[in-house]
């Protein structure tokens, strides 16, 4: 598993490219690619949890969303997560 930690700046292009972003999520989360995903309560920024097998499979994801290299939107950690419980 893996978390993927954003931190959000203010910027019309984010707020213009979250929906899409979150269709993309959902699509994924029915595959059982999202387990978690959502901002943070102050909105300064979010957390997604992946249930995919390396960090290729985190890198596609993060290249196939524009979200991710869009203005106001830093991807400021891509950890492996081993949780010990479900």
């Amino acid at each position: 598993m893996w978390i993927i930690e954003l931190a959000f700046g203010e910027s019309a292009e984010r707020l213009a490219a979250r929906p899409a972003h979150r269709d993309k999520l959902t699509a994924l989360h029915a595959q059982g690619q999202v387990l978690l995903a959502g901002p943070l309560a102050d909105d300064s920024g979010a957390v997604i949890v992946l249930d995919v097998p390396d960090r290729e499979a985190v890198d596609r994801i993060l290249t196939a969303d524009p979200y991710f290299a869009t203005t106001g939107v830093t991807v400021v950690a891509v950890r492996e997560w081993k949780p010990f419980l479900r």
